[in-house]
């Protein structure tokens, strides 16, 4: 892991020569990043990353030979070294973030979105160097086995959590750290609502590979969708998500405006929603991620009654956004993202 204020070396990994160029000679003018070499496929990778010892490596997904999501599933657990995902919108992007990359982010759809991605990027670099990696877990042969662990029994008909709503937020880390909760969650689940920061055109496809991998229902969130017992709502990228109260129901709003605490979705915003407008009881939790999104909203829903849940630091990918939570009082307990689900699961059981 870098030292504080010294300069952080990167490797760029990618088959395209025009794309190397732009992140290498972007990268290359921030004052905190050392761009020592680049590589054009995962061989060639393989052989940089050992010789060279990067502390961060930025990846394309599809290359020929061997795949981004294959060549991190075999190297990761024998060299641990952060990589951030460049891709354009695919689905492998999340088969790369479960073998183990810590971040992803879209190629510039045409020239005028450069410099926006080149200051993207490089925040990305900046949160990787101190990102803890996570191992990779061995290749399923299914979409079922893929979900990895058995998810608890139906809470069944228990009137109660038909009037509790559960709001999730989470970042840096936050795709796989999510699903390790939600596949553990049974198909009758309160209703969710789930912000996760991600460029536009990936919460639609992150939305559709968690309900192939877990019990309840989950999609993208369309503006005034009726939340309900059995649903969870992924806010989409780029609109915000606040809960809005309809008499006895709630929906989500999902429209453009401005950014809060930096992000469009925001955390914040959504907590923040469920701390002003929830009437029935309500559960709060936040994960992995950079800065402190979500953290102000979770105190204000805690203020009002709710059970907060926040994710540990040895389980966090980058324990940030959960640690401003825990440091100012947001959270009632902390849990890794495997236990949380445990954790949600005894708490709803004791409601009456």
């Amino acid at each position: 892991m870098p030292i504080i204020n010294q300069k952080i070396r990167v490797l760029v990994v990618d088959d395209s020569m025009v794309a190397r160029s732009m992140i290498m000679q972007g990268l290359s003018t921030h004052p905190r990043i050392e761009i020592i070499g680049c590589a054009i496929n995962t061989m060639d990778a393989k052989a940089k990353i050992a010789a060279l010892k990067p502390d961060v490596v930025t990846m394309d997904v599809e290359m020929p030979g061997k795949s981004g999501p294959e060549f991190l599933r075999e190297y990761i657990p024998q060299h641990p070294v952060p990589v951030i995902l460049v891709s354009s919108l695919n689905l492998r992007v999340f088969d790369a973030l479960d073998a183990g990359a810590v971040d992803f982010i879209q190629k510039p759809q045409n020239h005028g979105d450069r410099d926006a991605f080149i200051t993207a990027l490089a925040q990305k670099v900046l949160v990787a160097a101190t990102a803890k990696v996570r191992m990779a877990r061995p290749a399923a042969p299914t979409a079922v086995d893929a979900a990895g662990a058995k998810p608890f029994p139906p809470l069944g008909a228990n009137p109660a959590l038909n009037n509790v709503l559960i709001g999730l937020g989470a970042s840096t880390g936050g795709t796989e750290a999510t699903l390790e909760v939600m596949k553990r969650l049974p198909e009758d689940i309160p209703g969710m609502v789930i912000v996760q920061h991600m460029p536009p055109g990936f919460t639609k496809m992150y939305a559709e590979r968690l309900n192939r991998l877990c019990k309840m229902e989950v999609r993208e969130a369309r503006n005034g969708d009726e939340i309900h017992r059995g649903l969870a709502l992924v806010a989409p990228a780029d609109l915000q998500a606040r809960v809005v109260r309809i008499g006895n129901r709630y929906t989500l709003s999902c429209v453009p405006g401005e950014k809060v605490s930096g992000h469009r979705p925001s955390v914040d915003a959504m907590f923040q929603s469920m701390s002003e407008t929830v009437r029935c009881k309500m559960v709060g939790i936040i994960m992995t991620g950079m800065g402190q999104d979500g953290a102000a909203g979770l105190l204000a829903m805690r203020k009002k009654g709710a059970y907060t849940i926040g994710q540990d630091k040895a389980s966090s990918v980058v324990y940030g956004m959960p640690m401003v939570a825990h440091d100012i009082g947001a959270v009632c307990t902390q849990a890794s993202c495997e236990d949380i689900a445990g954790v949600l699961i005894r708490h709803l059981k004791g409601l009456a």
